[in-house]
């Protein structure tokens, strides 16, 4: 498998690199990406000319159009591993998966998607409590709320139908139903908890994950770029593997 890491130079890039030098998943380096660019680092995708399988992005969700577009016209499939993507890079991503199997999951994590599996059946069981999202990260990432955040509030939502989300909660004013608050924490170097809250008046339930290493970010986008690997074109998530 034919790797082009695009954001090489970046903490994940190099985990991922780092991964594919020891051959994990039979990966082997096809080229690296990025601004940053250096010996053997090309600072444009279209640059590289060469063959290559697949594109695993740990970048800046600013660069999805232009890795779209590479990975339609060159028919290699596309692991987009950054979030916080606008309409306009979601449209150009999900115009690419007409042509290209793509993977797009707001966190890497085969066990984040199972908390958001937990979190969806939790609230279907109890469709009057309420409930709260919190995550944490460290003090260098810009969006908030996380990607990982809002799709597990987008699982529950889909359990339970109408929804309002709530970001962060100040002034006075009394909680609505329906209502999934959701709060971001930037502090340290915390790599990434997510921690989801369903309280009655009667009992708590709360189900946590916590990410003890960048590199397990690294590791679950190999994973789906080996899955994604010779599919047919269309979009690909956590779900897809969990389920194979």
């Amino acid at each position: 498998m034919r790797v082009v890491i695009n954001g090489s130079q970046g903490v994940m890039g190099q985990n991922l690199l780092a991964l594919c030098e020891k051959g994990m998943r039979g990966a082997e380096i096809a080229a690296l990406v990025d601004r940053v660019s250096g010996e053997g680092v090309f600072a444009d995708i279209f640059d590289f000319e060469g063959e290559a399988d697949v594109v695993i992005d740990f970048s800046h969700h600013t660069c999805a159009p232009a890795l779209a577009k590479y990975a339609a016209e060159k028919g290699i499939a596309l692991v987009m591993a950054t979030t916080g993507h606008d309409d306009g890079e979601l449209a150009a991503i999900y115009e690419a998966a007409k042509k290209v199997p793509v993977f797009m999951s707001a966190n890497m994590s085969l066990g984040v998607a199972l908390l958001a599996e937990l979190a969806a059946k939790t609230a279907a069981i109890f469709p009057d409590a309420d409930i709260e999202i919190i995550e944490k990260h460290h003090n260098r990432k810009l969006d908030a709320p996380s990607g990982t955040a809002l799709m597990i509030a987008r699982s529950i939502e889909n359990a339970r139908g109408e929804t309002k989300f709530v970001y962060g909660r100040q002034g006075q004013q009394k909680r609505e139903a329906g209502e999934v608050g959701i709060h971001a924490v930037r502090a340290g170097n915390i790599v990434g908890e997510h921690e989801v809250i369903v309280a009655t008046d009667t009992q708590v339930i709360t189900l946590k994950h916590e990410a003890q290493s960048r590199a397990l970010f690294a590791e679950g986008a190999l994973a789906a770029a080996e899955f994604i690997c010779g599919k047919k074109p269309g979009l690909y998530t956590m779900k897809d593997i969990a389920g194979a």
